[in-house]
């Protein structure tokens, strides 16, 4: 997951095979396919991990987390509060 990139580089935003999302570093299991959406932003989005332990979320602000690997620690990114493709559902 911590391969995101802002040139355009990203090769798994409009990947949607059925399969399992795992850590870069530790391989430890974060997301399914099932739970990936499209999404403007220019990384892969998705609503909800695969475990309540899949992720660390370390708070930002109110509407934002920091995310890690809940085995490893690596750098994910971030969980945005009710941006997700439904009421009350965030985005990944």
């Amino acid at each position: 997951m911590s391969f995101c990139q802002f040139n355009g580089g990203e090769i798994y935003k409009e990947h949607f095979q059925p399969g399992v999302y795992v850590c870069s570093t530790c391989s430890h299991p974060l997301f399914t396919s099932r739970s990936k959406f499209a999404h403007s932003s220019p990384w892969p989005a998705f609503t909800e991990t695969i475990r309540e332990d899949s992720v660390t979320r370390m708070m930002e602000s109110l509407t934002a987390f920091k995310v890690l690997c809940g085995k490893c620690g690596n750098g994910l990114g971030h969980e945005f509060v009710n941006d997700g493709p439904g009421q009350g559902l965030s985005r990944f």
